[in-house]
This record gives structure tokens, C-alpha cells and sequence, in this order.
């Protein structure tokens, strides 16, 4: 080959590793890549690639290669490399310059050695050690570090033998080698430091992710656990829709980038909880605030029972002589009367300060009978058994939450997507906020915070939908409810279809694929896992 094609082929090279450095993202391919055409473009039959071990301040064997000897160890092969690192630096602190890879590093210069048996710059020992152990014969050495656009070492590229393309043997590697080396090994290390930035970079925003979420945890750990089930469950349901071949939703397919984009919705879809007060998302009973006012109720009715006592002893002694034991025994008998109903209201307001599905409109008044009792406060003034608010809050039909608190709790929503849309997103993620902010809405228009529509609406939101209600229905930590068995959540979810609150078609696939029972056996309690009747589901295809 003659010179000038010898250059065009060069560079040729340079330019098909260019391309590959711009679209790969795998790290590991990409510096075998690199070390693969540096041995083509300089002939060379062995090359070593060395990585930056910053725990010991050390170079460290990452993949090396040799032809005579079919060598491949490191880098995307089955064969780890056991050669101890290289140390940068002396036990005295100096820097390590007798070892050839060592001091190009520390020096940032290349070393070009014609022949390593007659180099007395540097110590070989380990490569004689090298070439007695495989009867190999190490000659021509081309060392050149690996820096970036701020000078930042990145790694070391060390090749061994140039071979003469007439002859087969070992030659010294020349300087249009060294300098086509010194442009390859820049060039990688720009687009290795690139590639290394966009991981940390998105490493870091993972872990502000999680940091959110354990904000949110550490308020409300049941909370924390949904943020990481939902994303679970959603990928769960996405997967088993993209595998679907047939029906409304065939269509559907999603890459690699369209699932990182949903997992990062499903962990972000309940960041806005980090500002929901602690006492409404932990809120287990209907009287509790920072704490459960139920027993200031039971306290009034102490008063009301002493109270009664007293009334009683009064009206004994008033009596005095003429007090009969017939007439004694009476007023004690309607006291003990009086107590029975006084316990029996005060059982009935203990069981109604749980949350129930379905309060019933008797039970409601009961709550306004009792509460239009009086007792006598410290102040020695009469006042209602219960206030406005705590007879509302006694009375609430279903759950634990009153209006002003559920709009508190539904106010999360519109919180997320104040915060999600104040982040500047990437084209890759640029639809976190859609899926994130659509899980509280429904296919009819009803839901919140915007009452968007089934059309209005992308797959991957409508699958956030349902992942969150059923992990809602099926979480067994949740301090104001029990966890639901895997029928009853089945039947709740079909009965969100039926009321057209959910996607029937997701739905559909979420049966039709048995993505409850996968979810079931990772995260339900096995107590709740029951065998399902799907003929007794409602709407189920």
C-alpha cells in the first residue's frame, strides 16, 4: 500500500470511529472499539487499553489484545484481566515515572520505544516476565495518554509490536503512527469524558429523583412504597400492551427510551406530595389532625358521666332521712341506665371515627343526635358534645377525609405538574409531565385536575391511571384502610371500567395478560393473594 492510500485508509478509519463515538452510549464497546482501531491503523499485533482507578490513584488492565497469541482478556470478553494495576504515584508521594504507562500518564506525553530490550529509560520487567511466560517477544512500544478537552486524564493506549506488512515482523512504530495515536486517543477521550458527563449527569438526576421520594417517605413512608410500586406496576402493564398483537391497542410499541420515559413518570407521579401537609396524607381516623381528637370525646364524656354522678349524690342527700332504699336503688338503676347510653353512644361515634366505604344516612344523623348533647366545660359553660366540625368530620360518608382536606389531597396533582413543568426536559423525557400529571384523570372527562378525555390522553398516561389505583387498592400499609385481596381489587378495578373511570382496553390487557397475579406475587402479601374468578368480573373481555 503506498503512502498516500496508506493515509486515506488512516483516516478513513478516524472517521468510521468518529461515527461510532457520537452514537454509542456503551462505554465498554465504545473503548474496545477504540483500541481495535488503533492496532489497525498502526499495524500493531497487541495493544492494552488503561482506565483511571481513582479508589488507589492507579492505571488499571481494561482490555487487552494480541493476535500472535489470540489474546483477549478485559472489555467485552469473558476473560478478566488479574495483572495488578500500575500506581501513579510512589510510596514517598513522588510520581511513579519508571513504569513506560505510568509516566506517560503523569507527564501527559507520548513514549514511542524502537525496541524495549534495548530501552534503559524505563523498567520492563514486567514485560519480559510477560514475553518468558507466552514465548513472546515484545519489541516496538507506542505509549500515548489519553486526555481530554480540559486535560483530565482518561485513560492510557498502549500498543506493542508494529508489524511490517511485507516482512510480518516486529518494526518500530513511526511518527505518522504517533501522531495518528496521539489524534485517536484525543478525540476518545473528548467523546469518553461526553459520554461519561451525560451518565453522571443522569445519575444525578436519578438520585434527585430518589431524593424527592425519600423526602416524601421519610413523611409518609406508605407513600414512599407507592412511589415505588406504581412505576413498577405501570411497566408491568406497558409491557404486556407492547406485546399485544391484536384489538384497539396492536399498535402500541415502545423503545428504550419510551420506558425510561414512563419509569421516570411513575417515580415522579406523586412528587407534589412532598408539600401535602403530614396530618391529611397520614390521616387514619376522621377526628385525627396531629393527633386523634376522638379522645377529647371520650374525655367530654367522662365529664358528662361524672357529671351525672354528681347529680344523683345531690339529689340523695337532699333527700336525707327520707331517702328509701327502694328510692336508692331507682336512682342508681337509672344512673347505670344513663352510663349504658352514654358507652353506648360514645362506641358508636369510636367505630365511626373509622373510615368506612359507605356510611350510612342514619348512622349520619345518629352522629347529629349525639352531637347535640351538652357538657359543662372548665369555664363551668354549657356546650355541644361535638362542634360543626367535628359532627362533619364524624359523618364523612366514606374514608377519613373531609371536603376541605380531600381537596387538599387532590391538590397534589396540580402541585406535580407545577413542579415537573418547571423543569427544562430533554426530547427524550419530554413527556414525563403528561404521563405523570394524567393519573387522576378519567377516559370520561371527569377526572382532575384538567378533565381531560380518553382522547386527550396518551397510552402511557392511561396505563399510569390504573397502575395507581390498583396498587392504591392492593397496598396493605395504608394507615386508614386494610389492604384488598386480589379479587376484591379486581372487582374494584372492574368497577372503575364499568363506570368508564378507566381505559377498557388497558383493562382488558391487564386481565386478558394476568399482569395482576405478576404484580401480586412481587409485592402483595401472600394473605391477600386469593384465586381469582375471572367470569365474575365485570367487563372483562
Amino acid at each position: 500500500m503506498d503512502k498516500q492510500r496508506d493515509i486515506s485508509y488512516r483516516l478513513d478509519q478516524l472517521t468510521e470511529l468518529s461515527r461510532a463515538l457520537g452514537n454509542s452510549r456503551d462505554i465498554p464497546r465504545l473503548l474496545e472499539r477504540i483500541l481495535l482501531t488503533a492496532k489497525d491503523i498502526t499495524r500493531a499485533d497487541g495493544g492494552t487499553l488503561y482506565r483511571i482507578d481513582d479508589s488507589d490513584n492507579s492505571l488499571m488492565f481494561y482490555i487487552s489484545l494480541n493476535d500472535t497469541l489470540g489474546m483477549h482478556q478485559g472489555g467485552t470478553s469473558a476473560q478478566p484481566i488479574s495483572i495488578p494495576n500500575i500506581a501513579l504515584t510512589l510510596p514517598d508521594g513522588q510520581p511513579n515515572l519508571s513504569a513506560v504507562a505510568a509516566y506517560a500518564a503523569n507527564t501527559r506525553k507520548s513514549v514511542n520505544v524502537p525496541d524495549v530490550y534495548q530501552a534503559t529509560d524505563f523498567n520492563f520487567n514486567g514485560m519480559r516476565l510477560f514475553d518468558e511466560k507466552y514465548g513472546y517477544h515484545s519489541k516496538s512500544f507506542l505509549t500515548v495518554p489519553m486526555q481530554d478537552h480540559e486535560g483530565e486524564l482518561v485513560g492510557v493506549l498502549q500498543l506493542v509490536n508494529a508489524i511490517d506488512p511485507v516482512t510480518g515482523e516486529p518494526v518500530p512504530f513511526s511518527e505518522t503512527d504517533q501522531h495518528f495515536i496521539e489524534a485517536l486517543a484525543s478525540q476518545a477521550a473528548i467523546a469518553m469524558a461526553n459520554q461519561q458527563l451525560i451518565q453522571r449527569l443522569e445519575s444525578l438526576f436519578e438520585g434527585l429523583i430518589k431524593l424527592i421520594n425519600v423526602g416524601i417517605g421519610e413523611k409518609s413512608p406508605h407513600t414512599g412504597r407507592h412511589c415505588e410500586h406504581v412505576p413498577e406496576l405501570a411497566m408491568m402493564i406497558a409491557e404486556a400492551v407492547h406485546d399485544t398483537t391484536d384489538g384497539p391497542l396492536a399498535d402500541f410499541r415502545m423503545t428504550d427510551a419510551d420506558r425510561r420515559e414512563l419509569w421516570v413518570a411513575g417515580l415522579l407521579h406523586d412528587c407534589g406530595k412532598i408539600g401535602t401537609p403530614t396530618h391529611i396524607v397520614e390521616k387514619a381516623t376522621k377526628m385525627e389532625t396531629i393527633f386523634d381528637r376522638i379522645h377529647l370525646v371520650d374525655t367530654r364524656f367522662e365529664v358528662i358521666k361524672r357529671d351525672a354522678e354528681i347529680r344523683v349524690l345531690h339529689e340523695k342527700l337532699a333527700l336525707g332521712a327520707a331517702l328509701t332504699p327502694a328510692h336508692s336503688a331507682e336512682l342508681d338503676a337509672r344512673l347505670q341506665a344513663e352510663f349504658a347510653q352514654l358507652d353506648d353512644e360514645r362506641a358508636f361515634l369510636r367505630h365511626s371515627n373509622f373510615g368506612t366505604e359507605g356510611m350510612r344516612a342514619e348512622d349520619q344523623q345518629r352522629v347529629l343526635d349525639i352531637a347535640a348533647r351538652h357538657w359543662r366545660g372548665p369555664d363551668g359553660q354549657l356546650r355541644p358534645l361535638l362542634d360543626e366540625e367535628e359532627a362533619g368530620n364524624l359523618r364523612i360518608r366514606a374514608g377519613t377525609l373531609n371536603d376541605a382536606e380531600r381537596q387538599i389531597i387532590n391538590n397534589h396533582i396540580v402541585v406535580t405538574i407545577k413542579m415537573l413543568e418547571s423543569l427544562p426536559w430533554p426530547k427524550q423525557l419530554r413527556n414525563v409531565t403528561e404521563y405523570a400529571g394524567g393519573h387522576h384523570e378519567r377516559v370520561d372527562g371527569k377526572g382532575y385536575p384538567r378533565g381531560l378525555t380518553r382522547d386527550q390522553m396518551s397510552v402511557p398516561a392511561r396505563i399510569m391511571a390504573v397502575a395507581d389505583i390498583f396498587e392504591a387498592v392492593t397496598a396493605a400499609d395504608r394507615p386508614y384502610k386494610r389492604g384488598n385481596t386480589l379479587n376484591e381489587a379486581i372487582d374494584i378495578l372492574s368497577g372503575f371500567r364499568a363506570r368508564n373511570h378507566i381505559d377498557p382496553d388497558i383493562f382488558d390487557v391487564f386481565i386478558r395478560n394476568k399482569v395482576y397475579q405478576r404484580y401480586a406475587e412481587q409485592f402483595m402479601h401472600a394473605s391477600q393473594i386469593d384465586e381469582v374468578d375471572l367470569s365474575k368480573i365485570s367487563g372483562a373481555a
